[in-house]
């Protein structure tokens, strides 16, 4: 996962990714909005838990990125769910769709973020979990709280 510097600010997380897919590679790129969602974003009002990203044409899009529109917009206010465009080089979409094209591999959406004033997508390279992998994730995740527990009630 990326590291958190003090100029990038956490607009939205997908929890649900990590947990259903095993990321192999991580990608930074921009994306193209309009003013109102920006405004929105600054907010706090984005979800991507149920989005999913798609090359077509050469061009990179994410699907079913929820951005609530703005309060304070009138007629310039966007469709919560557009489809909306990805910000990449040519070289990391083409090797991306590569990637994609093996079996198995699917995009996601990470984080969603501001950097340096830009609203940045961390774009991740998944390949799906099976249940018995989600299971082993589930206890591993009980034992580490167990022992933190107890390593809690110890110190005290």
């Amino acid at each position: 996962m990326a590291q958190q510097k003090a100029s990038q600010k956490l607009i939205a997380n997908n929890k649900k990714a990590y947990h259903d897919y095993f990321i192999d590679e991580t990608y930074e790129a921009g994306i193209a909005l309009h003013g109102t969602e920006v405004k929105s974003m600054r907010m706090g009002k984005c979800s991507v838990k149920e989005s999913f990203i798609r090359i077509e044409n050469g061009e990179i899009y994410v699907y079913g990125m929820h951005v609530s529109p703005y309060e304070k917009g009138n007629i310039f206010n966007k469709d919560p769910l557009r489809v909306k465009k990805l910000l990449m080089h040519k070289y990391e979409i083409s090797k991306l769709a590569g990637k994609v094209a093996e079996k198995g591999y699917t995009l996601v959406p990470l984080q969603v973020y501001f950097k340096d004033g830009k609203v940045k997508v961390e774009v991740g390279l998944a390949r799906g979990k099976k249940l018995y992998d989600k299971r082993q994730d589930i206890a591993k995740k009980d034992q580490r709280r167990e022992t933190e527990r107890e390593f809690k009630v110890k110190n005290i």
